[in-house]
C-alpha cells in the first residue's frame, strides 16, 4: 500500500494516527508499505511499527543525478529494513546515450548498496516517452521497471489501444520488477474505476498487470515477494469536484479502489502463479 494514498484518508490527527494507519493497512490484508526514507527521528518508531504489524517496506526516489542516487543510497542502507527503491530520474529533458549512461550508472550503484532499484514509468521524468522507455529497454541489459503505464494512457490520449501501443507496452513489460496500479481514461491520469473495476479501460490494464506478474514469475526465483504497489493520489492528484476552489473533494474513494486493486491483483496471481 502506498502511504501516500493514506494522505487524507483519516481525518483524525491524534497521536495515534501513524499507527492507525498501520493497523488499516495491515487489518486491510497489505502486506508492506511504499512510502519516503523516514526522518532520522522517525526512523525508531518506522521500525517498531513495520515490526509490529509485519510489513515490508520500500521507498521512493527522485535522483536527478548519480550523485543524487548515491546520496539516497547511503540514507537508505542507513535507515536499514529497505526491500526496494522505485526511482522517478528527474531529467525528462536528458535523452539518447546520455540517459542511457545515467540510468546504468544508478543501476551499478544500486548492485554496489545491495539495494534494488527500479526505474518507474513515469511523465516528467527520463521515462516519460514510452519510445524513448522502449529504446532504453533494447539497449540496457540490467534495466528494471516499475511499471505505471497510466503515464503512458493519458500522455497518449490512449481511449483505445493500438496494436503498435500495445507491442511497444509489452517491451517494457519484460522488465517488470514491480506495477503500481492506477487507472487512466486516456484524458485523466487517475480515474475510478468503479465498485467492481466495471470501468472498460480495466480490461487493458488487468491485461498489463498479468502480463508484467508473468514475465516477472519466468525469470525471478518463485520465494520472492512480486511488489504491486496500490497508489493512488490525494487530492489535487485526483480528481476534484471543487476545482474551482480548495480541490479537496474528491470524486473518487481511494481507500475502496485500493481494494478493488488489490483484489483484482490477487486473483491474476492466483491464477498465474498454479
Amino acid at each position: 500500500m502506498s502511504w501516500w494514498t493514506m494522505n487524507g484518508l483519516d481525518k483524525d490527527d491524534g497521536s495515534r494516527r501513524m499507527e492507525d494507519r498501520f493497523n488499516r493497512i495491515a487489518e486491510a490484508g497489505f502486506d508492506g508499505i511504499n512510502g519516503f526514507v523516514p526522518a532520522p527521528e522517525e526512523a525508531d518508531n518506522w521500525r517498531k511499527l513495520l515490526n509490529k504489524y509485519g510489513l515490508s517496506f520500500s521507498v521512493n526516489a527522485y535522483p536527478n543525478s548519480a550523485a543524487d542516487m548515491a546520496q539516497f543510497l547511503a540514507k537508505a542502507k542507513l535507515f536499514g529494513q529497505i526491500d526496494f527503491i522505485n526511482a522517478q530520474v528527474l531529467t525528462p529533458f536528458l535523452y539518447g546515450q546520455s540517459a542511457e549512461r545515467l540510468i546504468s550508472e544508478i543501476n551499478a550503484l544500486s548492485k554496489e548498496a545491495g539495494i534494488p532499484v527500479y526505474i518507474e514509468t513515469h511523465r516528467g521524468t527520463i521515462t516519460q516517452d514510452l519510445i524513448r522507455t522502449v529504446r532504453y529497454a533494447e539497449h540496457i541489459e540490467d534495466l528494471r521497471l516499475t511499471i505505471d503505464f497510466s503515464h503512458y494512457v493519458v500522455a497518449g490520449e490512449m481511449h483505445t489501444v493500438s496494436e503498435e501501443a500495445e507491442t511497444h507496452l509489452q517491451k517494457l513489460l519484460t522488465r517488470t520488477s514491480s506495477i503500481h496500479a492506477r487507472v487512466s481514461n486516456g484524458e485523466q491520469i487517475q480515474v475510478d474505476v468503479g465498485e467492481c473495476g466495471e470501468h472498460p479501460m480495466m480490461r487493458h490494464f488487468e491485461r498489463w498487470w498479468r502480463s508484467g506478474m508473468t514475465n516477472w514469475l519466468n525469470h525471478n526465483n518463485l520465494d520472492r515477494p512480486f511488489p504491486f504497489i496500490c497508489e493512488l493520489g490525494p487530492p489535487p492528484y485526483a480528481i476534484t469536484i471543487d476545482e474551482y476552489g480548495d480541490r479537496r473533494r474528491e470524486i473518487g474513494d481511494r481507500w475502496s479502489q485500493s481494494l478493488v486493486f488489490a483484489h483484482i491483483a490477487r486473483s491474476i496471481w492466483k491464477d498465474i502463479h498454479k
